[in-house]
């Protein structure tokens, strides 16, 4: 029986010639990453275990992203942590107040993970980096504790769902509306412990940035992971950056699938997650009567520079609706750099909105843009569940930011169309 695109790249890391859907074994990944809120939980099970000194610090990568600059003293004790253990043991991919970014827009940028990788993160969307063409997937704090103190962790071999991808994107349609869409098909159950593996010609009309973003959200289909194969694309992102030579794997022509779904990239539309499930999902065309308190343009999902674009060329020359508050909040340090230098930032600046150093605060309602009981968001984030964002009684709806800085100006949901 053949194997799929995640299936060879775990046989590989076994060191089997093959495996098979549920089959248990160990591999030794390339990168184990944690951030502000699971490295100190992860600290705390290494020290109740024993550890004393990790298998290899330069596998580790810390991210404090969350809550920094520190929102609170708890905050703080979380990075302070976070600083001493990597300081401790020597862990030189450690990303602080200054440096930081988004920890899955940063890794790619950082040419810290590559192509044909296997990454595993406490983070649920470390799946984002299956835009590579590698293995990435969400674990516990305690695995990250053990697999820093052996250098190996253990899997059980997903079965796949295809995704077939046909076209291309209409105008002002991005990765997201990609990603919204299939989860409205398939429920956030739909790929329950499944990789989903993204193929056909469709694939080379999507750019780098709305396959980070689809990967994203694999997790939100209840997917163990997300995955593209390495094609010309990716090998041009990751030229120059990658720290290390990275592989290239590709499904067996006979690799078995439970299911095959297509999707016609030409037929996507503005698509908006409704709460609050994003599954949820409904054109955002048809959502013109919800009126909304506030925008977040931002997170690991869509703060890359290209998002940043797209709000940039919505809001420029525009203003924000009276009783809306908008937050863009660039992913890394080099997004925010290369927005002060086109110009992005004044742009936001003098449209209304507020523009924040990289943090992940507002999606997980910690802070830069907690709502209050009542209160709307259009949000670029990946997840809009009960209190996602604030108070139980607030309304959380997913978009792209093209629909987010468009319904930011409007002050309701709101389709963009390209009008000046």
């Amino acid at each position: 029986m053949g194997m799929t695109l995640t299936q060879k790249i775990l046989a590989y890391y076994a060191g089997k010639e093959s495996v098979c859907p549920g089959d248990l074994i160990t591999c030794r990944p390339d990168v184990i990453l944690g951030n502000d809120i699971t490295t100190p939980v992860a600290v705390k099970e290494w020290n109740k275990a024993g550890f004393s000194t990790v298998d290899d610090p330069d596998r580790i990568v810390v991210v404090l992203d969350h809550f920094v600059p520190n929102k609170d003293v708890k905050a703080a004790e979380q990075s302070k942590t976070c600083r001493d253990f990597c300081r401790a043991q020597g862990v030189k991919n450690f990303f602080d107040v200054g440096s930081m970014g988004i920890e899955h827009a940063l890794l790619p940028e950082q040419g810290l993970v590559t192509t044909g990788d296997l990454v595993i993160g406490a983070d649920s969307h470390t799946c984002t980096y299956g835009a590579l063409g590698a293995f990435a997937t969400g674990i516990g704090s305690t695995d990250m504790a053990a697999a820093m103190a052996a250098g190996t962790a253990w899997f059980r071999v997903p079965s796949a769902i295809k995704v077939e991808l046909r076209g291309s994107l209409p105008a002002y349609c991005s990765g997201k509306d990609v990603i919204l869409t299939l989860i409205g098909k398939i429920g956030v159950d739909g790929a329950l412990y499944k990789s989903l593996e993204f193929c056909g010609e469709g694939v080379k009309a999507l750019s780098m940035d709305d396959r980070f973003c689809i990967c994203n959200m694999a997790i939100e289909a209840g997917a163990k992971n997300g995955i593209f194969p390495v094609d010309e694309l990716t090998l041009s992102y990751v030229e120059g950056r990658q720290k290390r030579q990275g592989k290239v794997f590709s499904a067996d022509a006979d690799a078995e699938y439970d299911e095959t779904i297509v999707i016609d990239l030409s037929e996507i539309v503005q698509t908006v997650a409704c709460p609050s499930l994003p599954e949820n999902t409904r054109p955002a065309k048809e959502l013109s009567d919800v009126r909304i308190d506030q925008v977040v343009i931002g997170s690991c999902t869509n703060g890359r520079l290209s998002d940043m674009k797209a709000a940039y060329d919505v809001l420029r020359g525009k203003k924000v609706a009276d009783g809306v508050r908008c937050i863009v909040i660039p992913a890394t340090m080099e997004v925010y750099k290369a927005c002060l230098r086109e110009g992005y930032t004044e742009a936001f600046i003098d449209a209304g909105c507020v523009v924040s150093t990289p943090t992940c605060g507002p999606c997980l309602g910690g802070y830069m843009g907690v709502l209050a009981e009542g209160e709307r968001c259009v949000s670029t984030t990946n997840r809009n569940f009960v209190g996602r964002m604030g108070h139980v009684k607030s309304e959380v709806f997913l978009a792209s930011p093209y629909t987010a800085a468009a319904s930011a100006i409007k002050g309701y949901i709101s389709e963009y169309g390209g009008e000046e």
